[in-house]
């Protein structure tokens, strides 16, 4: 029950209605307008669609909830770990229907314990969409984690440009990253400050991390569309979906992009 102040669910984090912040050990999600990372992600993922306002996410019927581990200073690996099991367990012990968690967040090398909770996570049929990172690697030979990590479930994914070629910030790889969707300039929603409030408004970012939302959107329209799909069978239907694309020939798994159409 919101604003209870009691843990009803049993999982350990009071009134978490909307998610929890790791970083900060509290139910507050959102920060201020300064806080503007996860809205951009968020409507990207699910802004809703022909009403004449703002912008059009992937999936238009999508509910979300936020496991926030990043602050000011940046975040530790172990709330990374935290974050990725707070879904899993509400998806075995709660039964949300979660489909994907989208990961627009990089940094810091190979972990056993952050891999074996994505592990976890594919044990419970949840997609593990990441961002490739922004730093033009070639993830063959540089470290992209989380994007590289080789559990079943990863989707990893590089950036794209409105014409199709690969943003030059964005990291690459043959075997290591999974497809590309559009990253650059993308218009989404922002929080704006507007006197001492903080009001629903609109910007334009770049980034893997705009571009992996784009496949978490795709991940939940195509369970909404396949209900019984596993999270096996998800995957498969994105990635055999893509439409080849020059720019991504040799520097991704799929070669091509995102193409939702094709589901």
């Amino acid at each position: 029950i919101a604003g209870n102040g009691v843990d009803d669910d049993g999982n350990g984090y009071v009134d978490d209605v909307y998610g929890w912040d790791f970083d900060g050990g509290n139910n507050s999600i959102f920060d201020g307008a300064d806080d503007d990372h996860g809205t951009h992600v968020a409507g990207t993922i699910g802004a809703t669609g022909n009403n004449g306002t703002g912008v059009a996410g992937v999936c238009w019927s999508v509910k979300m909830m936020s496991a926030k581990f990043l602050g000011r200073r940046g975040g530790t690996t172990a709330n990374a770990v935290k974050a990725v099991d707070y879904f899993t367990d509400l998806k075995t012990r709660h039964g949300l229907n979660l489909v994907a968690t989208n990961n627009s967040w990089g940094g810091g090398g190979f972990s056993q314990a952050l891999a074996d909770a994505i592990g976890r996570a594919n044990n419970a049929n949840i997609l593990f969409v990441a961002a490739a990172g922004n730093s033009s690697y070639n993830c063959e030979t540089s470290s992209c984690y989380p994007a590289e990590y080789a559990n079943a479930n990863v989707i990893s994914v590089a950036s794209i440009t409105s014409s199709g070629a690969m943003s030059s910030f964005s990291n690459y790889g043959s075997t290591t990253i999974d497809l590309g969707a559009p990253g650059s300039a993308i218009y989404s929603t922002l929080p704006v400050k507007s006197g001492k409030n903080v009001v629903a408004g609109y910007g334009s970012y770049s980034g893997t991390s705009m571009a992996s939302p784009h496949v978490a959107g795709a991940a939940a329209l195509y369970k909404a569309q396949n209900s019984s799909a596993t999270a096996a069978q998800v995957k498969s239907g994105i990635l055999g979906s893509v439409t080849a694309t020059s720019s991504l020939a040799g520097k991704t798994f799929t070669g091509g992009r995102l193409n939702v159409s094709g589901f």
